[in-house]
């Protein structure tokens, strides 16, 4: 479906929107004219937004009722919602040898029933815009070249992308007037590298945090999170089903794809 141009008057919710990514898309939509509501854990980053003028609604996206109350007060504070932006995640390192059935339960808690949580309140409100509405669910790069060390957070976007495609194919098929765009970031400045402090007490085990800091210093590819929302927000009023924050990564991706082609044609 096409895209939507004008944002003036529109609604927006951005969960994980109090920082990195989800900051980025917040200013991005807001300087398009549309009213944000930011979703968030992190007191500190919400209070910080809060000053800002922000409405800002402490949310954890890993509780069914914490985001259906979220979607609840949007739809009585503004009476509709345009765009759902399901941003909130983690991604701490660990070997899948090293891991516990905690550290599974916890990445793919936040970063996939965090989606599904967000898709399945919000869809009903979406559906029953007479104005058209849409649906960003982050994914990552990572999903094309699997990194070692990141299999809980390889596996939970790589979720999050086949269900973002299928619920794209049922809305089409329908008929709704609900877009839906998958993000595929690449490197991007944000605090993911500290996602275990909102790591639940009395979970821990084989993750830990990865230092990105030297790396972002000495790599020319990393981008700020203001450039990801502006590609964002393109992405919704193209109406694109992919946004890609790095164009240049596509060798990896056809390396991939490569590798499947020619294992699809060796026997054909």
């Amino acid at each position: 479906m096409s895209g939507i141009e004008d944002w003036n008057g529109r609604v927006a919710v951005v969960t994980g929107g109090a920082s990195g990514i989800g900051r980025g898309v917040v200013d991005a939509f807001r300087g398009a004219g549309a009213t944000v509501v930011i979703a968030d854990r992190d007191p500190v980053a919400l209070a910080r937004v809060r000053e800002e003028g922000f409405t800002a609604i402490e949310t954890d996206v890993t509780d069914a009722a914490s985001v259906a109350a979220l979607a609840d007060q949007v739809i009585a504070d503004h009476g509709r919602v345009d765009l759902v932006v399901n941003n909130a995640g983690v991604g701490p390192k660990g070997l899948v040898r090293e891991l516990t059935l905690d550290d599974w339960r916890w990445v793919l808690e936040v970063n996939l029933m965090g989606v599904i949580h967000g898709v399945h309140h919000f869809l009903p409100h979406l559906r029953s815009n007479p104005h058209g509405a849409w649906i960003v669910n982050t994914a990552s790069m990572s999903r094309f070249f699997t990194p070692p060390g990141y299999a809980p957070y390889v596996a939970s976007k790589a979720a999050v992308e086949g269900l973002s495609l299928s619920l794209a194919a049922e809305l089409a098929a329908d008929g709704d007037q609900v877009g839906v765009t998958v993000l595929h970031p690449g490197a991007v400045r944000t605090n993911i590298k500290e996602s275990l402090r909102n790591r639940p007490a009395g979970t821990a085990g084989g993750l830990v945090d990865f230092d990105i800091a030297q790396k972002i210093q000495e790599d020319e590819m990393w981008i700020s999170p203001a450039e990801a929302g502006e590609i964002v927000l393109r992405a919704v009023r193209a109406g694109d089903r992919y946004a890609f924050t790095h164009p240049g990564m596509l060798t990896d991706v056809d390396t991939m794809f490569d590798s499947v082609r020619a294992a699809m044609t060796t026997y054909a």
